[in-house]
C-alpha cells in the first residue's frame, strides 16, 4: 500500500514537523503542500489523485472548514483529517458537518498520526480521545453549541504577550519565537509564565484555546 498524502497548513515549521513525523513510514508519499484552502483547491485541480489530506483549520484566504466542504463536494473519494490545535466545540461540529473524516490535535506523535492515516484510508474515523469525548457530548446534547460562554473577568495581555501567544497558536517553539521576535528564549519563557498566570492555564494548548475563545488573538 502506498498512500498519497497532501498537507494544508500555513505554518512552515509545522509543515516541516509533519513531514518529519511521516518520513519514518515508507508507505506514506507526501505529494504536495498548500499554504491555505484556496491554494489547496488549485493544486487538487492539477492533481486530485490523493488519498488523504491533513487539513489545518485556521489559514488565510480560505480556512480548513470551507476547504473541506469544497473538497468533499468535488472529490468525495479523498479522506480529510483535521490536524489542528483547536478543540472548541464549534470547530469540531463544523468540521464534521463539512465532511471531515477525522479530527486530531497537532500534539499527536508520529506513530499515532501514521495509524490514524491508515485508519481513515480504511474507512475509519480517527479522533484524538479528548475530541471523541467532546463529539459524543455534542451528539447527546446539541444545545451545547448554542449555549452562551461563561462570563469571565476581562483579561488584559501586553502587546508582547499577544505576539507570543499568536506565535504559539501557529505551533512555534520557544527558540522559533525568540528568533522571530529577536528576544532571548528565557525572555520568551518568562512572558509565557505571565500569560499562564493571567489566563489561569497550565499548558500552551490551554493558553491558545482560551485566548482564541476570548478573542485575545
Amino acid at each position: 500500500m502506498n498512500l498519497k498524502i497532501c498537507i494544508a497548513e500555513d505554518n512552515y515549521f509545522l509543515v516541516k514537523a509533519i513531514k518529519e513525523k511521516l518520513s519514518f513510514f515508507d508507505d506514506i508519499n507526501i505529494k504536495f503542500h498548500a499554504n491555505n484552502g484556496a491554494e489547496l483547491i488549485g493544486k487538487l485541480e492539477e492533481n486530485h489523485n490523493i488519498d488523504v489530506i491533513l487539513m489545518d483549520i485556521q489559514m488565510p484566504e480560505m480556512d480548513g472548514i470551507k476547504a473541506t466542504e469544497l473538497v468533499k463536494n468535488k472529490y468525495p473519494h479523498i479522506k480529510i483529517i483535521m490536524l489542528t490545535v483547536l478543540d472548541d466545540d464549534d470547530y469540531i461540529f463544523n468540521a464534521i458537518k463539512a465532511g471531515a473524516n477525522g479530527y486530531l490535535l497537532k500534539e499527536i506523535d508520529a506513530e499515532k498520526l501514521y495509524k490514524s492515516i491508515i485508519e481513515v484510508s480504511e474507512g475509519g474515523a480517527p479522533m484524538t480521545p479528548s475530541i471523541a469525548l467532546k463529539t459524543l457530548k455534542l451528539l447527546r446534547n446539541p444545545n451545547l453549541l448554542n449555549s452562551k460562554p461563561e462570563q469571565t473577568d476581562e483579561i488584559k495581555l501586553s502587546k508582547r504577550e499577544t505576539e507570543i501567544l499568536t506565535h504559539l497558536s501557529k505551533g512555534l517553539n520557544y527558540n522559533n519565537i525568540s528568533d522571530n521576535l529577536i528576544i532571548s528564549p528565557s525572555t520568551v519563557r518568562k512572558h509565557i509564565e505571565n500569560i499562564y498566570k493571567k489566563l489561569q492555564v497550565h499548558s500552551k494548548l490551554e493558553a491558545v484555546l482560551k485566548a482564541q475563545r476570548q478573542n485575545l488573538i
